[in-house]
C-alpha cells in the first residue's frame, strides 16, 4: 500500500498515484488536497476499481444488475459512461438495496445496504484516491479498515503485549456505528484533508442515498 513504498515504480500508474498522494500528505500534515476529482474518473483508476469490485463478487444492488450482466454489457462501455458522468458532474448514485443478515452470536439480524455495481465501482475509485491521503495520518496502533492490516495483526499485538506483562484488554464498540455517525461531522473531518468541492459533493451524495426497504431479500 501507499504507506509501505517510498518511490514510484513507473510500471503501475495507479500505484504511483497513490504513492505520490501518500508522500504529499505525510510531508505536510496540514495540507488540504484541492485537485482530486480528475483522478477519480481516470480510466486506469476506474479499471482498478472494477477489478476490486469484481474480486469481491458481491450481490446485485437495487437495479438487479449482476457482475455477469455488467461483463455482458461491456466493462469498457460502463467505465466510459461513469467517467463521462463524473467528469460532467452528472453522476448520481442509485438507492441502496437493504437486506437483513444474521448477527453472529445473537438471534438478532442486522441491516446490510448493497449498492449497485456501478456505484461500487465509483466508491472503489474514491477509495483508491482518498485512502493514501488519510493513511498518512493513522497511528501504528490502528488496524481496522486499513490496507494490509486486520484483526490478526491486532491480535498479535495483544499476544506481544501479554508477553511483556500486560494483563488488561479494553474493548469498546458503537451500536449501529455507521448509522450513528453524523454525516456532516464526518464530512467536516474529511474536509481537514480534502478541499476539492466536487469530491466532497460526491461523498455527500454517497452518504445521503437511502436504502430501498421494499427490496429486501438474501444477499
Amino acid at each position: 500500500m501507499a504507506g509501505s513504498a517510498t518511490v514510484g515504480s513507473g510500471l503501475d500508474p495507479v500505484r504511483d498515484l497513490q504513492h505520490a498522494l501518500y508522500r504529499a500528505a505525510k510531508a505536510d500534515p496540514r495540507r488540504r488536497f484541492h485537485s482530486l476529482r480528475d483522478k477519480v474518473f481516470r480510466r486506469d483508476v476506474l479499471w482498478r476499481a472494477w477489478v476490486a469490485v469484481r474480486a469481491n463478487n458481491g450481490a446485485p444492488g437495487v437495479d438487479k444488475t449482476t457482475l455477469a450482466e455488467v461483463e455482458q454489457y461491456g466493462i469498457e462501455r460502463l467505465l466510459d459512461e461513469l467517467a463521462a458522468q463524473l467528469r460532467e458532474g452528472a453522476y448520481r448514485p442509485l438507492p441502496l438495496r437493504r437486506v437483513w443478515i444474521p448477527k453472529p452470536g445473537s438471534e438478532e439480524q442486522r441491516p446490510l445496504s448493497i449498492p449497485a455495481v456501478r456505484d461500487r465501482i465509483v466508491q472503489a475509485a474514491c477509495k483508491i484516491v482518498l485512502e493514501p491521503i488519510f493513511e498518512a495520518d493513522f497511528l501504528p496502533c490502528s488496524f481496522g479498515f486499513r490496507p494490509k492490516r486486520g484483526q490478526h495483526d491486532a491480535l498479535q499485538v495483544l499476544v506481544d503485549e501479554a508477553w511483556r506483562g500486560r494483563r488488561w484488554v479494553v474493548e469498546t464498540d458503537i451500536a449501529n456505528c455507521f448509522s450513528a455517525i453524523p454525516q456532516e461531522k464526518l464530512i467536516r473531518a474529511v474536509e481537514e484533508r480534502v478541499s476539492d468541492q466536487a469530491v466532497l459533493k460526491l461523498l455527500r451524495a454517497m452518504l445521503r442515498v437511502g436504502g430501498d426497504e421494499r427490496r429486501c431479500g438474501a444477499a
